[in-house]
């Protein structure tokens, strides 16, 4: 008599795995190649190398899927069907790491944050379980509805132009800038007499227009892929809905193609295969401060995966155990790690996932395991990561407001199941959170007098937040078990 394999365990004929496998891909791509999109331009790299951060995470999530669907030993893999990709929690912080140090010092300050957290985090996953009681839904839908509307000013600024830079609204008006050219070395030749000397850095203030600020044409462009993504996820059905802001990103880069803004010389220039080496930028350095911003963005993933975890389990009919959440909390710690020495990023399991394991009933994680091959085969394809890196940033605009959009969308569902009605300390919770979380944005100078040490740790909105929220919930509402709570948020988030 022979056991009967469970849902979860079964291995599908090669071409389902293969279909189903590319499905889950797909729903992923937009969001998995966001990230390395923004902290690389962030970062002001070279092309070519935000080209290599792109790869390089498409390898990771495909490496660090196969660890947690297939398992590896006891200790890691939850062995369910979880596809994984980098989260857009630590892209807060990591992009004010970028624009404090750019470039490939930048970088290695970065992914030695990330090295060292993805280390604690493997350390401490077996504990994070035990602090569920201070992550209940008034808290986690808070710290996402801040960590969405912190990256709406990145979807925005990819539409109209960077607030600073060649793209900046105003710059300097030619006659002014001529003319104090013209005095400056007229002074320097004796020419010019009767000239105090030019204070340091003095330069005259932008009072002009810049064209290179909000064009119509961008604008238009951005327009057309938002309009196309709302008509395909209100009148497209199952997959093609779900793939939504993937189509809406090619439409927008067919238009950019046919109007000369778009160009392939870099793809045909790529190879069509590169290993990921480790360490592309250098040895990292570690910085005890962001270690330790990047620590407390990755307990706060892990607290989201929990729930996931448990979502997931009881949508499979395979209840998580706890020695099964330790597994999967350390995978978590573990594609961190190996983001943080491949030149990628922290990782999470991917909600929009999950919800697909609900819409297509396929329950077999070799599904995922088939997912994370395409992944890690497309992450050793460069032509890949330069076909991405070449699309336009006003193309990417319109789907950012959408995928940032939906971040956002996703931390007020969350708080929709909490109780404001008999407990209104809770909305004295999410409005000050809220409030702390919005300081960076409003008046990103408001650190200029406190230690630059602190700047990495206080520039962020999104660790703002997440300890405004957890204090004043342990304030207000004390610390209980809220495992059944996290349970029921995380079935409805989609980020």
């Amino acid at each position: 008599m022979t056991s009967q394999v469970h849902p979860v365990d079964e291995m599908l004929p090669p071409p389902k795995l293969f279909t189903l496998g590319l499905q889950h891909v797909l729903v992923m791509y937009a969001g998995a190649v966001a990230v390395p999109l923004i902290v690389g331009r962030a970062l002001k790299l070279e092309p070519a190398d935000v080209a290599f951060l792109i790869s390089a995470d498409l390898f990771v999530c495909g490496l660090v899927t196969l660890i947690q669907s297939l398992g590896a030993t006891q200790w890691f893999g939850i062995k369910l069907p979880v596809m994984m990709g980098v989260t857009f929690a630590a892209v807060g912080p990591m992009v004010a790491m970028a624009n404090a140090n750019p470039g490939p010092e930048g970088a290695r300050a970065i992914f030695g944050a990330i090295i060292a957290a993805g280390l604690i985090s493997i350390l401490i996953a077996p504990l994070v379980s035990r602090m569920l009681r201070f992550f209940p839904p008034v808290v986690t839908g808070t710290i996402i509805l801040v960590i969405g509307v912190s990256l709406m000013r990145i979807g925005i600024n990819w539409i109209f132009g960077n607030p600073v830079g060649p793209t900046a609204p105003m710059i300097v008006d030619p006659a002014h800038a001529d003319w104090l050219k013209a005095v400056t070395e007229g002074a320097a030749a004796g020419t010019v007499t009767g000239v105090a000397d030019l204070p340091a850095k003095f330069a005259p203030a932008p009072t002009l227009p810049n064209p290179a600020y909000a064009p119509l044409g961008n604008v238009a462009v951005s327009a057309v892929v938002l309009i196309s993504i709302l008509l395909i996820a209100r009148f497209a059905k199952g997959f093609l809905c779900n793939i939504s802001v993937l189509l809406g990103i090619i439409i927008g880069a067919i238009i950019a193609v046919a109007l000369g803004k778009m160009t392939f010389d870099k793809v045909a220039d790529a190879a069509w295969f590169g290993l990921i080496t480790p360490f592309h930028f250098g040895i990292p350095t570690f910085e005890p401060v962001m270690i330790v911003t990047m620590t407390l963005v990755m307990i706060v993933v892990m607290i989201e995966s929990t729930g996931m975890f448990l979502a997931l389990g009881e949508m499979t009919g395979k209840p998580v155990t706890q020695p099964m959440l330790s597994a999967g909390l350390r995978t978590d710690g573990l594609g961190t790690l190996i983001g943080g020495i491949f030149n990628t990023f922290p990782y999470t399991s991917f909600s929009q996932n999950v919800g697909l394991v609900g819409v297509t009933g396929v329950r077999s994680r070799f599904v995922c395991v088939a997912g994370g091959i395409i992944l890690i085969v497309l992450g050793l394809v460069p032509k890949m990561g330069a076909l991405v890196e070449s699309v336009p940033t006003m193309v990417l605009g319109g789907a950012g407001l959408v995928m940032f959009g939906m971040v956002a969308a996703t931390g007020i569902r969350i708080l929709s199941g909490v109780n404001f009605a008999t407990n209104r300390n809770n909305l004295f919770i999410v409005a000050v959170s809220l409030g702390m979380g919005m300081i960076p944005l409003v008046a990103p100078n408001f650190k200029q007098w406190m230690p630059h040490d602190l700047h990495p740790l206080i520039e962020s909105g999104i660790l703002l937040a997440s300890v405004t929220a957890v204090i004043l919930n342990a304030f207000f509402n004390g610390t209980k078990d809220a495992t059944d709570e996290i349970k029921a948020a995380a079935a409805m988030a989609d980020h």
